[in-house]
């Protein structure tokens, strides 16, 4: 048995033991600051008098113009194209005056943006007719009595064609059901119905 001392002991209690593993577990895991991935660009402001190029067609025409960037599919009609048939009614889309037909789905024109007309097909209520020939929507309202003062009128024909064309004009509860999204101040609910079911007739004929 050798008479040489013990070196001293170094006592470490189990929490100390813990933090140190802890220390290197997190240590190598750690990842050079060259070795991360680089940052992502930051986004692209769009503000106020920010433009994009639009393409498009409307009512059978190309149309190319430079628009800012938050305009709506309605301004850009009335204000820029001078297509003012379309009318700006609560422009909150609630009250439908504003509907017009994009890629033949209506739209609130009021909510969209002009810029998602890009590459697409918009129709408005001056491009329904067939030169100096009413639609039979159009005529319909005539014939029926469905409009007063008339500024709902372009909103309810284009969406009444689309009520049509969707397949929902087989009663006149489904009408005034597809119908609800376009208010008549004046009230001509009456007339507006009759007129659809007049429509959808000559629209499945033809």
């Amino acid at each position: 048995m050798s008479d040489a001392p013990e070196p001293d002991r170094v006592i470490v209690s189990r929490r100390e033991a813990l933090e140190v593993g802890a220390g290197i577990a997190v240590a190598g895991l750690a990842v050079p600051a060259e070795a991360q991935a680089p940052a992502a660009p930051p986004a692209r402001s769009i503000g106020p008098g920010t433009t994009l190029p639009l393409s498009t067609r409307i009512n059978g025409r190309p149309v190319s113009i430079d628009i800012e960037a938050r305009t709506s599919l309605l301004d850009l009609l009335r204000e820029r194209l001078r297509l003012t048939g379309t009318k700006k009614g609560c422009d909150h889309g609630q009250c439908g005056a504003c509907t017009v037909h994009v890629d033949g789905r209506r739209v609130a024109s009021c909510l969209t943006l002009a810029a998602k007309a890009e590459g697409r097909e918009v129709v408005t209520i001056e491009g329904i007719s067939d030169g100096e020939t009413l639609h039979p929507m159009q005529q319909a309202f005539i014939d029926q009595d469905a409009l007063q003062c008339g500024y709902c009128t372009p909103g309810q024909i284009m969406a009444g064609i689309a009520c049509v064309r969707e397949g929902h004009a087989g009663s006149r509860a489904e009408i005034r059901e597809f119908m609800g999204g376009n208010i008549c101040r004046c009230g001509a609910y009456v007339g507006i119905v009759a007129a659809i079911e007049q429509a959808a007739t000559q629209m499945r004929r033809s």
